[in-house]
């Protein structure tokens, strides 16, 4: 029997969820333990996804963690999607798939240690970039700053990296340049800057040219032409967290004058 103050999961997006809270799945109940399925593979067409801060329950969907609930449709039909919570997290949970910015710690044989800023370190193998082999090792040190992508992430086992694509491409992971400016920020905005047509990047994008990479760990490397302009961006970016659109166009349109 389902939790009095439940609801249907379709009817509280948007809202403020609380862990404990009871989200009832949208039709045929019967069919939840075949149509639900961790988000660890990407949503499949037809099948609803129960994403990050929720948990499958007995009547449903359980929210273990405090934020907004949020659906994604994918367009693979009546039943399917996505469902996730969006916390204003600061530790980050490895998952499978994700794209993050990691600190090389130490050399152990033929493994890096990788800090990814979650509770343990990440592994990643020499052999796991673009062109390694056993006579032609990759030049990564202590203290370089590594992108690449989780091929293991759960709770029971150590995460491991890679900085190649399934085809054995790099496609713009591996060891990032050492003169920029690395930072931290909240996961939430990092999800905002990675949406497609982001209009914080579009509109820093008009101050100057710079590089970016985004981690899906809370993680942003920046480099401008110069320093000063380097750390604009960087200072922009992190005041984004708590600006409204206007004010971020304000800011920037003083920074286009100065």
């Amino acid at each position: 029997m389902a939790a009095p103050d439940a609801r249907l999961a379709e009817e509280r997006v948007g809202e403020v969820v609380l862990p404990g809270d009871v989200l009832l799945l949208p039709t045929h109940p019967e069919e939840d333990g075949e149509r639900l399925r961790l988000a660890t593979g990407g949503p499949q067409k037809g099948r609803l996804v129960c994403g990050p801060g929720l948990r499958r329950g007995r009547d449903g969907l359980l929210v273990v963690k405090c934020g907004l609930l949020r659906y994604r449709a994918p367009g693979g039909g009546a039943g399917s999607g996505t469902f996730w919570v969006d916390s204003q997290q600061k530790r980050y949970v490895p998952v499978k798939g994700d794209h993050v910015i990691g600190i090389v710690t130490a050399k152990a044989g033929d493994i890096f240690k990788v800090d990814v800023g979650g509770s343990e370190q990440a592994s990643l193998s020499y052999l796991a970039f673009e062109g390694a082999t056993k006579r032609n090792r990759p030049n990564v040190q202590v203290g370089d700053l590594v992108y690449g992508q989780f091929i293991v992430a759960n709770k029971d086992m150590e995460p491991e990296m890679v900085c190649i694509d399934s085809s054995g491409r790099a496609n713009g992971m591996g060891v990032i340049g050492q003169d920029g400016f690395l930072f931290k920020v909240s996961l939430g905005l990092i999800r905002k800057l990675l949406a497609p047509g982001c209009a914080i990047i579009q509109d820093l994008g008009q101050l100057y040219p710079f590089e970016l990479v985004l981690g899906m760990n809370g993680r942003i490397w920046v480099k401008a032409k110069t320093i000063q302009q380097t750390l604009i961006v960087a200072n922009v970016l992190e005041a984004c967290e708590h600006l409204t659109p206007e004010q971020r166009k304000e800011t920037v349109a003083k920074l286009l004058e100065s």
